[in-house]
């Protein structure tokens, strides 16, 4: 459970809200809860890892080229 609190009586709703939504981001809760919405199968759960991991190492070449002038 995330909690945000006060950190003195001035502080404004608007800066205490955006605290909150910034540590709910940075705990990953809400991209849980989202892959939780629709069922997924494990082999599609599979598929999509290595096209991603095929992906970065695509972008990692491209990038190597570009520092090199290529």
């Amino acid at each position: 459970m995330i909690q945000v609190t006060r950190k003195d009586s001035k502080e404004s709703l608007e800066n205490l809200l955006r605290r909150f939504s910034r540590k709910v981001q940075q705990s990953g809760s809400l991209m849980v809860a989202k892959q939780g919405q629709y069922f997924e199968k494990p082999i599609s759960k599979v598929e999509r890892r290595k096209k991603a991991i095929i992906r970065r190492q695509r972008k990692a070449i491209k990038v190597q080229k570009l520092k090199m002038g290529l």
